[in-house]
């Protein structure tokens, strides 16, 4: 089927092809008009799939021109990144229509944003947080939503946004139409579903936990960090087909200690992104990993969902995600647009029961490959490698005082502290006798 088969607007094909859009994928066709009469969708599909595509191709087929200043559809995502990369793939596909949009997130000037939202707009592609915080402000009503769009919310719930979109779901309009993509399907994301969608319809194109099969997935049991470091350099220096690679660390510590250890090899070819970076970072690093101007780009799972990175070679989960969906959404990165990818995983001991889960929820094992003969080995670990004292330090040292002889610090008593008790009067009885010593002088006087 081609996009002209599935009743586009002339606007919307002309802008398809100027992106050499030419047919639409399974998705976007399944969606597109189930979308299109109006009913609620749930729609689950692998990451890069081309789920923006398939909501955003309807809806902007069906949004009229209109002066009103409140939005008319509403597009929630998890990241700052997604956000501006669903604004991206608005202005490619309005480029022959007068559409009004803007996209808010966090981490920026929420007064210049307020005005962008008093200007008018048809279009708010918005993080929960911020669009809380504009709805409070009275600025942003969403009065007039007739279509909001969930998108990627399994990682919404992840990232513990599950309270805001309990508070903006309880503001908008009864009458509206919802639409909801994602990757996996979760028992709390059919919670939300059965407690604000109204009779969706689901679209699943792939069975969640089952990777691309364009994608070669490759392990190797590594026994530390500092070999992780060894392996990674050996298979850059070795491999010139790993011309754009994603590396992910499961955390920004890890993620920051490896950038500071690996940068020097190849000087301005490696990149780092994580949600502790400023927001001008991370979008001036993303804008250089996409034009090829990074070999290597080190992130979080910040970078995992959604983010559209056309050609990435291989993507290395540098440590085992803990999460096995999150497994499926690093390795998505890579084996996009019918092209294929390697995803290469480094596990170490304590790593291996996430590889199990990971096996488990793909119901396929990775292939192992030996480590390289001339890789070195170190045997030197981080402090996070090290073991762990299994009692307190000062609790065992105190036990031990305890349990030594009495020393010098425990001195006999002197012989004048030797007192016994023969059974005399005691101090109460004294201090009586004097007491009636003084009465009788008294009286006598």
């Amino acid at each position: 089927m081609t996009f002209e088969e599935l009743n586009i607007s002339k606007p919307l094909l002309n802008a398809l092809n100027d992106l050499e859009y030419l047919q639409p994928t399974p998705i976007q066709e399944k969606a597109f008009s189930v979308i299109m009469s109006g009913k609620d969708v749930v729609g689950i599909a692998q990451t890069g799939t081309g789920k923006t595509f398939a909501y955003l191709l309807p809806i902007l087929r069906q949004l009229t021109y209109s002066e009103q200043k409140h939005p008319r559809v509403l597009i929630v995502v998890p990241t700052r990144e997604l956000v501006l990369q669903i604004g991206a793939e608005i202005k490619k596909l309005s480029t022959y229509m007068n559409i009004r949009y803007e996209c808010v997130y966090g981490g920026t000037n929420m007064t210049t944003q307020k005005q962008l939202v008093y200007n008018g707009i048809d279009i708010l592609v918005a993080t929960p947080g911020r669009l809380v915080d504009l709805t409070l402000t009275g600025i942003l009503r969403l009065k007039s939503i007739q279509k909001l769009v969930i998108d990627e919310v399994d990682q919404l719930f992840g990232l513990g946004f599950r309270q805001q979109l309990n508070t903006f779901l309880e503001t908008l309009p009864v009458k509206r139409q919802n639409i909801l993509f994602s990757a996996t399907m979760s028992e709390e994301i059919e919670a939300l579903v059965d407690q604000y969608f109204d009779q969706p319809q689901k679209i699943e194109i792939a069975a969640h936990g089952t990777p691309l099969n364009r994608i070669l997935q490759r392990a190797f049991h590594v026994p530390n960090y500092n070999t992780k470091v060894n392996l990674l350099e050996y298979l850059l220096n070795h491999d010139a087909d790993m011309s754009k690679v994603l590396v992910f660390t499961n955390s920004k510590k890890l993620a920051d200690r490896l950038f500071d250890q690996i940068k020097n090899m190849m000087p301005d070819a490696f990149g780092i992104i994580h949600s502790g970076k400023s927001q001008a970072h991370r979008i001036k690093i993303l804008r250089q990993f996409k034009e090829n101007e990074l070999r290597v780009l080190i992130a979080t799972d910040v970078a995992a969902r959604g983010l559209d990175i056309s050609d990435v070679t291989h993507v290395i989960n540098f440590e085992t995600p803990e999460v096995p969906e999150d497994y499926i959404h690093r390795i998505g990165r890579t084996g996009r647009a019918n092209k294929d990818g390697i995803a290469v995983t480094f596990i170490n001991e304590e790593e291996q029961e996430s590889q199990v889960a990971i096996e488990k929820l793909m119901n396929k094992a990775l292939e192992w490959e030996p480590l390289p003969e001339d890789l070195k080995i170190s045997k030197v670990l981080i402090e996070e490698e090290m073991e762990k004292p299994k009692f307190d330090k000062n609790y065992l040292k105190a036990m031990k005082r305890a349990a030594e002889p009495k020393g010098a610090a425990f001195h006999e008593k002197s012989e004048k502290n030797k007192k016994v008790n023969l059974g005399g009067p005691g101090r109460r009885e004294k201090l009586k006798g004097k007491d009636a010593k003084i009465r009788t002088r008294r009286h006598g006087s």
